[in-house]
């Protein structure tokens, strides 16, 4: 098998020619390729997991096609990063079908409450949450932030499409926070893992930034 940088996971439910596309971009000496093989997910430099679609939906698929072992392996032995339902995925449960995900990390996926969904002045907001909004990063207790942010400015715009968002138990594994209106979890982080709820492939600079930054990055 011929060597593989960067796998993109399609089990069927993903943007994965944007995201493969924006990998291309970034890193043109790498190889990235879009498969639904395990074989190749497990043996790839690099993993990315993104998704687009209902959770119930997107865990049948992924376990249809056989993906659940290599995914499950590979994020926790490589670099990988989960994108939008690839980050819901990874928690416990979620109100959407009432599906259990894949129990990487405790917690829930909760859906926007319609009835809350008002600005700070006053205008009704609408669910899905859809387009730009700021991310503000999570900093440690020495004053820095993920490497993945490197070359971001802190409240950067990146592009979300969302009506549900994770809420992990375990607080320190929060790498970001967006408002909408009220604070919400948009970043994960633990050890080789980083997983967004945004699309950095839809993000222009930022997000092209972010995904260069996961090309390079090299988790201790």
């Amino acid at each position: 098998m011929s060597k593989i940088d960067i796998a993109v996971v399609d089990y069927g439910m993903g943007n994965l020619r944007s995201v493969s596309k924006a990998l291309e971009h970034v890193a043109p000496s790498k190889t990235v390729v879009v498969t639904s093989n395990p074989d190749e997910i497990i043996q790839a430099a690099r993993v990315v997991f993104p998704g687009q679609g209902a959770m119930p939906d997107c865990i049948r698929e992924l376990d249809a096609r056989g993906l659940r072992e290599a995914v499950v392996a590979a994020s926790k032995t490589k670099p990988f990063l989960g994108i939008c339902i690839g980050l819901q995925m990874l928690f416990e449960h979620s109100e959407e079908g009432d599906a259990d995900g894949l129990g990487l990390f405790k917690g829930n996926v909760k859906r926007f409450v319609t009835e809350a969904m008002v600005g700070h002045d006053g205008e009704k907001l609408k669910v899905p949450h859809m387009g730009w909004n700021q991310v503000y990063q999570v900093h440690d207790t020495h004053g820095a932030s993920h490497p993945l942010w490197n070359g971001i400015e802190d409240g950067a715009r990146f592009y979300y499409v969302h009506s549900y968002y994770v809420q992990p138990d375990d607080e320190s594994v929060i790498a970001g926070y967006s408002h909408y209106p009220n604070k919400f979890t948009c970043a994960i982080a633990q050890k080789n893992l980083f997983a967004v709820q945004f699309h950095p492939e839809k993000s222009a600079n930022a997000g092209l930034q972010l995904l260069s930054n996961f090309v390079n990055w090299s988790p201790e």
